[in-house]
């Protein structure tokens, strides 16, 4: 994920890009932008990336997007940014099983954060980028929470509220999975809060279901219902969540 939202400052074209991506449609909002110069192309590059990871589909067009965005790179912060969706597109397709593009992955996100600054706005994005790969492909959790807290300082020192959701709610997985359930749940309600703050309906019900698994009854089945109706009023998107979604009595059955 990448990218702020809408503010008061954007102009007409970014808010309509913004509400078309955070309903899920990526290909409607890639369409307002004509990839005539770097950051259009970079940008509608990385909204066909993210369709990919939340429908598991659109490898093709997104794989041409890039490769445009690619080809009018011309500073190294905009190949640094090109190389980063790159690395990002392969471990997606590492992750979905589609092709195992590992090292790709991260031979990619080795350029982007040769080409980008410390410091720059872009790194906070790789260096996350490199924590999702920690975390699920060399399952280096250590590596990954230190990825993950780089990831969290930049955010907020460069007001990027989409990634500082993103890296709360990473931190937070990891925080359950060592069992410290407080630090997990305050780390989930955050990611959770901000989506919903900036109407990110896509990312929503993936952050109700992750706060659901810290709660207790009837909180829990609260939070699971309301992911279940976002995720029926986007057309079951994401798609990897919904075997965690199913109907109580659909696990009643199987267990």
């Amino acid at each position: 994920m990448s990218g702020d939202g809408t503010t008061a400052e954007d102009d007409p074209l970014q808010t309509a890009v913004w509400r078309l991506r955070s309903r899920a449609c990526w290909v409607d909002a890639a369409a307002l932008l004509t990839p005539a110069t770097p950051r259009a192309a970079l940008q509608r590059a990385s909204l066909l990336v993210e369709r990919c990871l939340y429908t598991e589909a659109g490898w093709e067009d997104a794989e041409d997007a890039l490769r445009t965005a690619e080809a009018l790179a011309h500073t190294d912060d905009e190949r640094g940014a090109a190389a980063c969706e790159r690395g990002y597109l392969a471990y997606a397709a590492t992750l979905f099983q589609v092709r195992d593009r590992a090292d790709e992955a991260r031979a990619a996100l080795g350029r982007a954060a040769a080409l980008i600054a410390p410091g720059a706005p872009g790194r906070p994005l790789l260096d996350f980028r490199r924590g999702l790969i920690a975390e699920n492909l060399t399952r280096s959790p250590q590596a990954a929470h230190a990825a993950y807290r780089r990831a969290h300082a930049g955010a907020t020192a460069h007001t990027d509220p989409l990634l500082l959701s993103a890296t709360w709610r990473h931190l937070a997985g990891l925080a359950l999975r060592e069992g410290e359930l407080t630090e997990a749940r305050h780390g989930f309600a955050e990611s959770l809060r901000i989506r919903e703050e900036l109407g990110y309906l896509v990312g929503t019900a993936p952050a109700l279901v992750s706060l659901a698994d810290t709660e207790t009854e009837p909180e829990a089945s609260r939070l699971r219902e309301e992911a279940r109706r976002l995720f029926r009023l986007l057309g079951g998107v994401p798609t990897w969540l919904a075997h965690r979604l199913a109907p109580p009595e659909t696990d009643a059955a199987t267990a």
